[in-house]
């Protein structure tokens, strides 16, 4: 199993999905704090499908690392206090 150099993230990359780097149960963290309820409500937000969404969820592919970068700015944007 490879690790993933990003600093500051638990990041895990496989050998058989190269392109994961945000495991589930993170996305589902980073959807919960950023107030979205439903796959379909993500999914229109950054623009994927939401059976991307859902395929993401199950584990069954891998988050695109573009999309975990840009849902981890959201959250760590989130807790910035302005």
């Amino acid at each position: 199993m490879l690790h993933c150099g990003m600093i500051g993230s638990s990041a895990l990359l496989t050998e058989e999905n190269p392109l994961a780097s945000m495991p589930p149960d993170e996305l589902k963290n980073s959807m919960t704090k950023l107030g979205y309820k439903t796959q379909a409500e993500l999914a229109a937000a950054i623009g994927v499908s939401r059976s991307a969404v859902s395929l993401w969820l199950e584990g069954k592919v891998g988050v695109p690392r573009p999309i975990a970068m840009l849902l981890r700015m959201l959250v760590a944007a989130q807790r910035r206090a302005y």
